[in-house]
């Protein structure tokens, strides 16, 4: 139970950004942005360590496993900007969030050796959940010049997730997160002093990429690896679609703003899904048994 607690925390994490910092990212670029928060994020789960293990060392993996995080720490989150700098901002994040239903999938053939149609169906039926929500009040627009974003979307899904997948199923001596972290921080670096010049951040941009290394990098982070270290991939996957509901009521609650129809019913969506695909995990674990 405790892993799907830690799952639930990092999904809060996440949800939490656009309450926390509403449009103060805007104004950096994809490189200012993966540097500011990347440094950050490097530095809390460095300082949280610290004070975890009493010990000032940092664990390095071996090769394969620092290669498995550079994919899904450092490419995802410069891919996801990138991608989000080049598509209208709700299509986009649609897009993206299809690495909730790539965990369900991805994680289901590694558990049951097959893919479930049932579990398969219960996740489209999630993601349909999700782009509702996402797309509350906006008018959605496809458009062809913006493909090259669409692209880029599509493949975070596929990179978060099978990162996501592969950190469960990898046998590693202790939490990497931190040193997954710090690789980022020094590759956006990189990325930062290649792409100079750049201007000052104003207070509001600076502080919103502390936010979001803190937060929905650092700690969840940290909150996402204990989760999948013992938890069913397959319901991970499935809370994972709660992310865009309770970001909305985030901002609702913080900022009095009113949630409409379409997101109560996206949310109810998610949930059926959610409870469809717990049903359908229970039969087929019965099945097993029996």
């Amino acid at each position: 139970m405790k892993h799907y607690l830690y799952a639930i925390g990092a999904i809060l994490c996440w949800a939490s950004l656009p309450a926390a910092t509403g449009s103060g990212l805007a104004g950096l670029t994809s490189e200012e942005l993966m540097f500011f928060s990347f440094t950050s994020a490097a530095i809390y789960l460095y300082l949280q360590d610290v004070l975890l293990t009493r010990s000032f060392a940092v664990f390095i993996p071996d090769l394969k496993v620092t290669l498995l995080g550079v994919w899904g720490i450092f490419l995802y989150h410069y891919i996801y900007y990138l991608a989000l700098s080049r598509a209208p901002l709700a299509e986009g994040a649609i897009l993206a969030t299809t690495w909730s239903f790539w965990i369900v999938v991805f994680s289901s053939v590694l558990l049951y050796r097959k893919l479930k149609i049932a579990i398969i169906i219960t996740a489209l039926v999630g993601m349909v959940g999700a782009a509702l929500v996402i797309s509350s009040g906006k008018d959605l627009s496809f458009a062809m010049d913006a493909l090259p974003g669409y692209l880029l979307a599509l493949s975070c899904g596929v990179i978060w997730s099978s990162f996501s997948v592969a950190l469960g199923h990898v046998p590693i001596k202790r939490e990497p997160m931190t040193i997954f972290t710090i690789y980022a921080a020094l590759l956006s670096a990189v990325l930062y002093l290649v792409t100079m010049p750049h201007g000052l951040p104003s207070p509001a941009a600076l502080f919103s990429a502390i936010y979001l290394g803190c937060v929905p990098l650092g700690l969840s982070f940290f909150l996402w690896n204990r989760a999948l270290t013992g938890g069913n991939m397959v319901i991970i996957g499935f809370l994972s679609y709660f992310t865009p509901p309770l970001a909305v009521f985030m901002v609702a609650i913080i900022h009095g703003e009113k949630i409409s129809s379409q997101v109560l019913f996206g949310m109810a969506i998610i949930l059926a899904a959610a409870i469809g695909g717990k049903m359908s995990l229970a039969t087929s674990e019965k099945k097993k048994t029996t």
